[in-house]
């Protein structure tokens, strides 16, 4: 009987850790996704919320999803650069000294090419904390060719419960 005690004060302990090291402005959202969010992001790596970003001009948005993904829907502004075929040989007309967002679905991609643009001498790098399942959720514009859409591909099924709102396309 012990034993299971033990187990069950770790794993609250677990729960009420990770609940707490977690920024205050995912508290409202579910403890699944922030779990999912905080196991993904590393600490060193700078996150931008959605709310942060009043003017995507001053960015230069990658998107860093596949090429299907891009043409269903993305940022306004948006370059595509992919995740499997990217190649810092193709952000030649990228400004390293011009602030740059990176995105994916929910960040996990985005960061990885985010930590590549990094090391190649990009200045400054951001993370879109949420990707764009939470630029989504939280109602900010997407568009496929040039026109407003609230279609978002998902990935996968498994991955579309963590879109609220849009469309999900598989």
């Amino acid at each position: 009987m012990m034993h299971w005690t033990r187990l069950i004060f770790l794993s609250r302990a677990i729960l009420l850790l990770v609940l707490f090291s977690l920024p205050e402005r995912a508290i409202g959202q579910s403890l699944a996704y922030r779990t999912l969010l905080s196991g993904i992001y590393e600490k060193d790596f700078p996150l931008i919320y959605p709310d942060e970003v009043e003017d995507l001009d001053k960015f230069q948005i990658l998107d860093t999803r596949e090429w299907v993904e891009y043409q269903v829907s993305h940022l306004p502004g948006a370059i595509w650069v992919g995740y499997d075929t990217f190649s810092l040989e193709n952000l030649k007309r990228i400004d390293k000294n011009k602030p740059v967002i990176v995105y994916c679905s929910v960040g996990a991609r985005s960061q990885e090419v985010g930590k590549k643009l990094r090391s190649a001498g990009f200045l400054e790098v951001y993370n879109l904390y949420g990707g764009i399942f939470h630029w989504v959720n939280e109602e900010n514009p997407i568009v496929s060719q040039r026109e407003a859409t609230d279609r978002v591909h998902t990935y996968s099924k498994t991955w579309s419960i963590w879109l609220n709102k849009g469309q999900k396309v598989y």
